[in-house]
């Protein structure tokens, strides 16, 4: 049997509940299920769950860009509440679109040596596919499943899918 991980991109109170700093909208509500889904079957098939977590400091350069978001220690950057993280779970911080800039996620996917990855959380156009785009330059084949991915924008995430298809191929499902 393959052996599978999966990484579940910024599911955190910041960009997925109303109240957050830079909420991503319905979409982003409405992909909890499927992501809960598809981390509770990893889960139970006894394959590798990576949770990547934004977790800035209070004077994050990206904060020029966007508005200060996902705070290290801070309710934002918790992962929200109707996804419980599982005790076997690996948590992975990150200070920059992708999951791989300055983590330990390349020597985790290393040691596990999965034969595919599955990317799965927001947002589509930027952190998903960011990761998408390094795991691909890595040789991983990579599974996009599409209702368990969401975009500030509509048109970005369209866009997004597209382009983890065509450019980087991975399997958008």
């Amino acid at each position: 049997m393959a052996r599978k991980a999966i990484l579940v991109i910024d599911m955190l109170n910041d960009f997925v509940d109303p109240r957050g700093a830079l909420y991503c909208g319905e979409s982003a509500r409405a992909i909890i299920p499927a992501v809960r889904r598809l981390m509770e079957d990893f889960s139970r098939q006894g394959d590798l769950i990576v949770v990547v977590k934004d977790a800035h400091r209070d004077d994050d350069p990206e904060f020029r860009m966007f508005p200060p978001h996902a705070v290290r220690g801070t309710w934002g950057a918790a992962v929200i509440p109707e996804l419980p993280v599982p005790q076997d779970a690996v948590v992975v911080e990150k200070t920059r679109y992708s999951a791989f800039f300055g983590t330990p996620l390349e020597n985790i996917l290393k040691e596990y040596a999965p034969d595919e990855v599955w990317v799965v959380g927001v947002c589509t156009s930027i952190c998903v596919m960011d990761t998408v785009g390094d795991l691909r330059n890595r040789d991983y084949p990579v599974v996009v499943p599409s209702e368990a991915v969401a975009d500030f924008d509509p048109e970005f995430h369209a866009f997004a899918l597209k382009r983890m298809e065509r450019v980087y191929g991975a399997a958008v499902r």
